[in-house]
């Protein structure tokens, strides 16, 4: 036949939308023209494809060759049309069947010998092949990542050999099995290795139970960053579908989804040099960045007041409504970036601010435009707000505290508290939050009591709220009390420091 249909992916954001890739020969002068908004990448595919079909024994047809990438307003990109593309002129030009087709979608780069290479982004293409209910074929590189989308039919293809002969039934390809759906494994950091702290651990333990932002104030070297890394070990495992939702992510920058990984939270710690385009990412061709690789995980910021003011401020969005919108002149694209957020400061220019030893010089003036670097609206947005200070040699020296899998079964059921309630704490919207945090009239005055000296928003009540209903979790309480509405108020600590000045 004239013309062939093969169906591909291309992916935009974090979606695949669907490509057909039509090939039609027709007598004329021999050409190979590609349509369909395809960039650089896109339209040197056919010397790839002449390469690969001459050194793989076909013959290259000497007639004048159209390929149409429809829909033709959606831009092109990338090396993942080559297969497609090379399919397309084997079935147009009647030297394979063309009737299996229909029923796959086909992705790969192609090298001179035929060999088929790797491309990103697999695993919103297997979530698409799945929901339209054709088989994947890809690469061997790329199919155990692809073959983590339980219920998608995956064939792993080492060459375009391989494929035709697929096709034609003449050596079937073996599916790929999902064999490396495991569990996180049990190598993370462990909470144990932090000595002293109580308070920072119990602020990290709420913080991971309600799913609350966390900020860590005090000198260098009090075990911040120590604590901070260790968050991820005792938040509950991510369920498969949002395993997915990261994995997908992951899939879209490049990085390979490891078997023994891919439930694991992820944990992103940009330098302080970062750009904003590096924290929400951006160019030409949007791609996610930091807070959406964080999704579902944790962003850590160390040394928060050394990042750009600039910079933080886009965190803000962000951190409210769980996603990121790129908007480019030719493209738009949304990322998820349901992220927890944990940042580490020290209190003043050298660090010392407060400490027994008096070592710190720093002026009023210094530490207020130390401290300014972060703004009011975003330090809002931070619903536990704790001090690190320095320990002495004899709590270094202490026993270790609970192991992260003895906090992560208390935080677990917490978690599970508010999953039959709807959603995690942080997350309660203001109608949520009337039905679940109602207080007595005792502790409402006491509340109030803490708004005015504190000039606190309406949006840091709030907050409030949120972490004493975490606490209450933790308690098995059904009600807040007294006890977890004082412990909420405590972790306010720029609001007590500001208004003690």
């Amino acid at each position: 036949m004239a013309l062939a249909i093969v169906y591909s992916r291309a992916v935009v954001g974090v979606d695949a939308l669907l490509v057909t890739v039509e090939v039609h020969i027709s007598n004329g002068l021999p050409s190979l023209s590609i349509v369909g908004l395809p960039e650089t990448a896109v339209k040197e595919s056919k010397d790839r494809v002449r390469g690969a079909l001459l050194n793989s024994g076909f013959e290259f047809p000497a007639r004048r060759i159209t390929v149409n990438l429809a829909p033709a307003d959606l831009p092109k990109e990338g090396t993942r049309f080559d297969l497609p593309i090379a399919l397309g002129i084997l079935a147009a030009s009647a030297q394979m069947r063309s009737q299996a087709l229909v029923t796959h979608e086909f992705m790969g780069e192609l090298a001179l010998s035929g060999a088929l290479r790797p491309v990103n982004g697999v695993l919103p293409v297997a979530l698409a092949a799945k929901a339209s209910r054709r088989a994947l074929v890809i690469t061997q590189e790329n199919s155990e990542d692809a073959a983590l989308v339980e219920g998608c039919v995956v064939y792993g293809a080492p060459h375009l050999l391989a494929v035709t002969a697929h096709l034609q039934n003449i050596e079937r390809l073996s599916p790929v099995t999902a064999a490396g759906r495991e569990a996180a494994s049990e190598d993370a950091a462990d909470l144990a290795d932090v000595r002293g702290q109580v308070q920072a651990r119990r602020a990290l333990e709420i913080a991971a139970a309600g799913a609350h932002n966390l900020l860590l104030i005090g000198p260098p070297g009090t075990g911040k960053s120590l604590l901070a890394h260790r968050l991820p070990g005792i938040l509950p495992e991510m369920t498969d579908a949002e395993a997915l939702e990261s994995a997908s992510i992951a899939s879209v920058s490049g990085q390979r989804i490891g078997a023994s990984t891919w439930k694991r939270r992820p944990f992103r710690a940009p330098h302080h040099t970062a750009s904003a385009v590096a924290l929400v990412g951006g160019s030409s061709h949007p791609r996610p960045g930091e807070i959406s690789l964080a999704h579902r995980g944790v962003l850590f910021l160390d040394e928060l007041p050394e990042f750009d003011r600039k910079v933080l401020e886009v965190l803000r969005e962000p951190l409210e409504t769980g996603a990121i919108v790129i908007s480019r002149a030719a493209r738009q694209a949304e990322f998820p970036a349901r992220f927890q957020f944990i940042a580490a400061m020290n209190p003043c220019p050298c660090g010392f601010l407060g400490d027994p030893s008096g070592r710190c010089r720093c002026t009023s003036e210094q530490v207020l435009r130390y401290c300014s670097r972060v703004s009011g609206p975003l330090l809002d947005r931070i619903d536990l707000q704790v001090e690190v200070p320095r320990l002495g040699y004899r709590e270094l020296q202490g026993p270790p505290g609970e192991s992260s899998a003895t906090v992560r079964l208390r935080v677990a059921a917490a978690r599970a508290r508010q999953l039959e309630r709807g959603g995690v704490n942080a997350l309660l919207d203001h109608r949520a939050l009337a039905r679940v945090c109602r207080l007595a009239e005792s502790d409402q005055r006491l509340l109030r009591h803490a708004l005015e000296r504190f000039q606190l928003s309406a949006r840091a009540y709030h907050r409030i709220l949120k972490v004493a209903r975490t606490i209450a979790d933790l308690d098995v309480a059904d009600d807040i009390a007294t006890p977890h509405l004082a412990e909420a108020l405590q972790y306010r600590g720029l609001e007590r420091h500001s208004a003690g000045r």
